[in-house]
């Protein structure tokens, strides 16, 4: 853990101004939260914590907190960051003891292929961490969950993983770690056919010609505004006469 070191200055004030004036020193605060005692308020270098939590366990990574010469071993529990630039605005850790159980979420992987995606499935995991308990030094870096004999329509649960050493898995319900489902068959519409004698859609009558009126004889007048040309028929209105 020599490397995991965050060096941390108390701090008395609290509010908006003091965090402020902390941030355009290069700082920003922090609170350490402990199991039995008072939270402490700090100010911490967030370039030195972010470089501290560079490991495999990232968030779970056992950092030793330097502090008036004292030494606190913590976790990276939360955190604040400007919705704009990113940058971290605040810190949360919780003290650990390295001889007593914390409670963590860990990453889940799947390795293997399964059969049922060999077989056209599409496999799913339907969570991305789990809780369990360990030793702050036993804290593994994920949970590699086995899906090779994973069929379509079937799923592994929760309490079907096996725990690595120094671990206990902690769920209040039987969930779903991963599952293969059936492929979604895509549907094919098929051509309407045209059906003889019937009426076209409006405006697609043939192109010189009104269409006659629905249910008109054969050789009836044109409709009103065509060319009154024949002997005996009344031009339209407002033509000579």
């Amino acid at each position: 853990m020599a490397d995991n070191v965050v060096t941390a200055q108390r701090r008395e004030e609290k509010g908006k101004g003091p965090a402020r004036r902390l941030r355009t020193k290069g700082l920003i605060p922090a609170v350490v939260y402990g199991r039995k005692s008072e939270p402490t308020h700090l100010a911490v270098d967030p370039a030195g914590l972010l470089a501290a939590i560079e490991t495999p366990h990232r968030f779970n990574t056992v950092l030793t907190l330097k502090m008036d010469g004292a030494e606190k071993h913590v976790l990276f529990k939360d955190y604040t960051v400007d919705p704009v630039t990113r940058r971290l605005l605040h810190a949360d850790f919780l003290e650990v003891k390295l001889d007593e159980p914390v409670k963590v979420e860990v990453p889940v992987v799947t390795v293997g292929k399964a059969q049922g995606v060999t077989d056209g499935g599409i496999l799913s995991l339907a969570t991305h961490e789990i809780t369990l308990e360990a030793l702050p030094a036993k804290i593994p870096v994920r949970i590699e969950v086995d899906v090779t004999n994973l069929k379509i329509g079937s799923s592994i649960h929760v309490a079907e993983l096996t725990p690595p050493e120094g671990c206990k898995l902690r769920f209040s319900s039987n969930f779903v770690i991963a599952f293969v489902a059936v492929p979604e068959k895509e549907e094919v519409v098929a051509p309407v056919a045209a059906v003889p004698g019937a009426v076209p859609a409006e405006g697609a009558a043939a192109a010189g010609a009104a269409a006659p009126a629905a249910g008109a004889p054969a050789g009836a007048a044109p409709v009103a505004g065509a060319e009154a040309g024949k002997k005996g028929e009344a031009p339209a209105k407002g033509g000579k006469k």
